[in-house]
């Protein structure tokens, strides 16, 4: 039944996220020496505990430090609910706000790169597949071989070598130059996005071919496919009105289940462009220990991974019935 397939799924998907959040309140708590270190920065805490010592117990009661631990798991629960992380120390923000501002520019990246990525990959991962051994698969497959064992952080680096520093077509780094406004804003945030997004999109391509190719390589044998040829029909109407369907849900899963590396490589990869994304933000919080934004960017993160997961389940579960019907009988 579709309703208690779908209620099933959220209930697990519930679960890992309470999960998740206990794993995030325990992570500053159990570390050696008093939470406030890493929540507020060595330097922060031995300057308050020496100078301001009340300050410092107020701010131990702020984040509810003075409680008892299942009290204080209670309050950072009820926190994460209504979306509050607790104060960034190194932007006087709310950890929310300075995330919001920067999760909207690695979507930015993020979304048309997973879109293009996929779309590439599928479709000539299954026209290889389809033609397994024969040309068009002995070109790609070397080819996409080669750029999915080379690391983002170094294609990256050598298209600002050649396009940004040798041949000046394209910006260094960063996302706009000087303070402009308008159509010439946004014309000119595309153009810093163009290296970066070649980087993601041939990373990301060479991976979903593979694991397309090797998907359509199966289906391809099966009895309904010997059918659908010795009908008559021809081989691109076999390959995309019965391969393709039914070769997705391998694709559709690993993309889903590969969302967090996709972010780790944005990270490399926003780090390498100077993107002002959460890849540049989680290097920064690490380098001037900002814990709480920290704790933050984690928690962010892992849900984004769980919606493009559920996300994930819901797509397979429309392209094959039988997942459903699965999940069901179990």
């Amino acid at each position: 039944m579709p309703g208690l397939y779908l209620v099933s799924r959220i209930g697990r998907y519930l679960a890992a996220f309470l999960l998740i959040v206990t794993l995030n309140f325990f992570l500053a708590r159990f570390m050696p020496g008093d939470p406030l270190i890493h929540l507020l920065g060595e330097e922060s805490y031995n300057y308050l505990y020496v100078h301001e010592p009340d300050t410092l117990e107020g701010v131990k009661a702020q984040y509810g430090l003075d409680k008892p631990l299942p009290v204080q798991y209670c309050l950072y629960l009820a926190g994460c609910l209504r979306g509050d992380f607790g104060w960034s120390y190194q932007y006087g923000q709310p950890v929310f706000a300075v995330i919001a501002f920067r999760l909207k520019w690695t979507l930015v990246l993020l979304l048309p790169a997973t879109v293009i990525s996929v779309l590439l990959g599928a479709c000539l991962g299954a026209l290889s597949g389809w033609e397994k051994g024969r040309r068009v698969d002995l070109i790609l497959t070397p080819l996409f071989l080669f750029f999915y064992t080379l690391p983002t952080y170094c294609f990256g680096m050598l298209l600002i070598l050649f396009f940004a520093f040798s041949l000046d077509l394209f910006p260094l780094g960063g996302m706009v130059s000087g303070n402009i406004s308008g159509i010439r804003r946004l014309v000119n945030i595309l153009w810093h996005l163009c290296l970066p997004l070649i980087v993601l999109v041939v990373h990301n391509t060479a991976y979903n071919y593979l694991i397309m190719r090797n998907a359509v390589v199966q289906v391809k044998t099966e009895e309904y496919v010997l059918t659908a040829l010795a009908k008559g029909l021809k081989e691109r109407q076999v390959l995309f009105g019965h391969v393709f369907k039914n070769a997705l849900p391998p694709l559709v899963t690993v993309v889903a289940l590969d969302f967090g590396f996709l972010l780790a490589g944005a990270l490399l990869v926003e780090i390498v462009f100077s993107w002002q994304g959460m890849g540049t933000l989680i290097y920064e919080s690490v380098i001037s220990r900002d814990y709480p934004l920290l704790q933050g960017c984690f928690l962010i993160l892992a849900i984004c991974v769980m919606l493009a997961n559920f996300l994930a389940d819901v797509i397979c579960a429309f392209l094959d019935p039988r997942i459903k019907e699965g999940e069901s009988n179990a």
